[in-house]
């Protein structure tokens, strides 16, 4: 009767999402009778290309010894529902020629909407993943990397140019019998670290995700680093400007140590921080005014935050913004590191380059950017600083390539990322510069420097 139900349930199943069974009898031999329906969880780390989701985590509803589990024992199958009215893989195929940007994530084919994922690794484990020797969950890891689009917990729209959360549908099953297609939630190791919320501020309304670190006291002061994302992570989901690529990195202990902690504070613009007043990327912005009262707001009312010690730094669309906020505001903010930036050289004037001096700047950029070619953005805008006698850096990279060592080319050499991605660099704490003969870091450097 349980294999009759089952495929039937294959049959109808439009996704490949099968009706919850119960786990028998076959690879897990010593399973016994559930004591509860079988679930899954999913986790969803952030990777430098943006979120995957990297391992399910399966409640069998009885208990399993860890010899019984190997990564052959389960068959991981999921469907990726694409966000309401978002493009399809048809549409992207037929329309990518004509877009003028690709971030990489967008569905291309349809094997990028469903299908199996590889698992590399299998085990009994607690809750929360953790290995164990006997239990009632299993953890499977699942193969992960920058071409993966099965894993990916994102959909580039290229009709909206923003990115979709996507819903995955898993099924777990044991090659016999279904397991389990009941998901009971998502775990998002980096993500989890920070609170999302929304501020109205004149009339604009700010989704924002924000981290508060540990204070040894009540009286204690901590500096802020405000990120401002790319153009993909624009809309009306808090999660994005810090989940969309590695920006949460910023509350991972690699950048926390410069500062001895420090808050983070990632404001998501509901289109793109380059929507301008008459144009795309006019040297304007409809948000500069709202969004530097959201800063000041979220600063008055936190009041351990060390107002001489205020950071701001944003990637692509985002470093237009923070070319931006230097520009209109000299002086309030201690240090900027634009990434990618996107304010043209052309229209910064005099006045506006002996503004944007007023502050410590570290600009990031890669030889290879298409989308925003540095010749035209961070080149001459630095050589112009330096002539101005600037307190600037510059991180100029030729490429944009792998720093883990896991991902390569078929050819052995490290996997190559878009020229427009130098993001990644700043996120592994890879941006160095020499300063009076010696090697320092982009946020070693930061963390030194004080609103005068």
């Amino acid at each position: 009767m349980i294999s009759k139900k089952l495929k039937q349930a294959v049959r109808l199943s439009l996704c490949g999402v099968m009706l919850a069974g119960v786990l028998t009898a076959g690879d897990i031999a010593s399973a016994a009778v559930p004591t509860q329906q079988p679930s899954y969880k999913t986790v969803t780390e952030t990777f430098d290309w943006g979120p995957s989701v990297s391992k399910v985590i399966v409640n069998l509803g009885s208990t399993v010894k860890a010899s019984d589990v190997n990564t052959g024992t389960f068959k991981v199958h999921v469907c990726r529902e694409l966000a309401e009215g978002a493009i399809t893989p048809a549409e992207a195929m037929r329309e990518k020629k004509d877009a003028f940007i690709s971030l990489g994530a967008e569905s291309t084919s349809n094997k990028d909407i469903e299908g199996d994922r590889q698992v590399t690794k299998a085990y009994v484990s607690d809750a929360n993943g953790n290995p164990v020797d006997s239990g009632e969950y299993v953890t499977l890891e699942m193969a992960v990397s920058p071409t993966d689009t099965l894993g990916a917990a994102l959909n580039f729209d290229l009709h909206t140019m923003l990115n979709n959360w996507v819903t995955p549908h898993y099924t777990i099953t044991d090659g016999q019998k279904l397991v389990v297609d009941n998901n009971q939630g998502n775990i998002r190791p980096q993500g989890d670290k920070f609170k999302f919320n929304h501020k109205i501020l004149g009339r604009h309304s700010f989704p924002y995700a924000s981290y508060e670190p540990k204070l040894a006291s009540k009286d204690e002061k901590k500096p802020l680093i405000i990120w401002l994302h790319g153009m993909g992570e624009g809309g009306n989901s808090p999660s994005l400007p810090i989940m969309g690529n590695k920006a949460t990195q910023f509350a991972d202990e690699s950048v926390q140590k410069y500062f001895g902690g420090a808050y983070v504070l990632a404001p998501q613009a509901r289109t793109y921080w380059m929507h301008g007043y008459k144009d795309f990327a006019d040297g304007t912005s409809i948000y500069s005014e709202s969004l530097m009262g959201f800063i000041k707001a979220y600063v008055a009312e936190h009041p351990n935050v060390d107002e001489n010690r205020i950071y701001v730094g944003g990637d692509s669309n985002g470093g237009y913004m923070t070319m931006l906020l230097v520009r209109d505001n000299p002086g309030y903010f201690a240090a900027a590191f634009p990434t990618c930036e996107g304010l043209k050289d052309s229209m910064i004037s005099k006045k506006d380059l002996a503004n944007i001096a007023k502050t410590p700047i570290w600009f990031t950029a890669a030889k290879t950017d298409t989308v925003l070619p540095p010749k035209d953005y961070a080149v001459p805008t630095v050589e112009r600083l330096k002539k101005a006698g600037a307190d600037v850096h510059f991180s100029f990279f030729d490429k944009v390539v792998d720093t883990t060592g896991k991902y390569k080319k078929a050819d052995g050499t490290p996997y190559e990322y878009m020229g427009h991605w130098s993001w990644i660099y700043v996120y592994n704490d890879a941006c160095e510069d020499t300063i009076d003969g010696k090697t320092v870091k982009l946020f070693q450097w930061m963390a030194e420097q004080k609103r005068k």
